[in-house]
């Protein structure tokens, strides 16, 4: 019965975050709105971001899921917002920027970090403690940081020094604004289910199902850089394996609906 409800559990993972995936970019849609707007379209646009970034909240999911205090969860959250605010705003600000699809694949790697140290990985496969979790986790959040400054950087920001760096500040805000609302309702939704007997069962499963979100989000942005990368390695034009992806999303798609049928 467990192994059948965590396999229902994946599938629904697996397939929704392919639809996910494409809501973290930023669109052609949000690129004109910067240009149209002012600050407060920055940090609405920082707000979506945060809410859809899947590999953000996976992140975080890991890191509170057994945190119990509200001491506990400030004061991680407090150190993973400062590691992502020093990155976000200084390398976009300097220009400092690498390939996002691999910055996105590094950020993966954190997701199946936390995961598998939340069970016990570090004592059951190499003998040893987890490393500190203050640190890994200020780690983490400069590494985040960089990846949203990375897509921030593809929007228009102005030449003006202090209007970008004003436009930076708003996304920020925004993106602490969605961080806040997305963790008010996994830390609620956690306390819940904490009182529940399902946790104990179910927990070992819940964070060895975040680890194999994290290897298929790494395994997605590696293939997105390829694509990036080197279009000319497939056996086909890009348009056309473009479309075949879009089959295979819509195919998918008809599938769930039959299944529910």
């Amino acid at each position: 019965m467990k192994k059948l409800i965590f396999g229902r559990f994946m599938a629904l993972l697996l397939m929704a975050l392919p639809l996910v995936a494409f809501a973290h970019g930023i669109s052609e849609a949000d690129r004109q709105s910067m240009l149209d707007g002012g600050y407060v379209r920055y940090i609405g646009l920082g707000a979506s971001h945060m809410l859809t970034g899947y590999d953000h909240l996976l992140f975080l999911f890991g890191v509170v899921f057994f945190l119990t205090s509200f001491k506990d969860v400030a004061k991680f959250v407090t150190i993973f917002t400062l590691g992502h605010c020093i990155t976000l705003i200084f390398a976009t600000y300097f220009k400092i920027t690498w390939n996002y699809y691999l910055v996105d694949a590094i950020i993966a790697i954190s997701v199946i970090y936390k995961g598998f140290d939340n069970n016990g990985g570090f004592q059951r496969v190499f003998d040893m403690k987890s490393p500190n979790l203050l640190v890994a986790v200020f780690g983490f959040g400069l590494l985040h940081g960089f990846g949203l400054s990375t897509r921030l950087q593809q929007l228009p920001l102005g030449d003006d020094s202090t209007g970008m760096l004003l436009r930076i500040l708003s996304f920020n805000v925004g993106v602490e604004i969605g961080q806040i609302a997305a963790l008010t309702v996994m830390v609620g939704l956690l306390t819940f289910w904490r009182h529940r007997p399902s946790f104990k069962r179910f927990s070992f499963a819940a964070n060895l199902a975040l680890v194999y979100a994290g290897v298929y989000l790494l395994f997605m942005q590696l293939h997105g850089y390829q694509h990036d990368a080197n279009p000319d390695s497939f056996r086909f034009p890009v348009q056309e394996h473009k479309h075949i992806h879009e089959d295979m999303d819509i195919d998918k798609t008809l599938d769930s609906s039959r299944n529910a049928l």
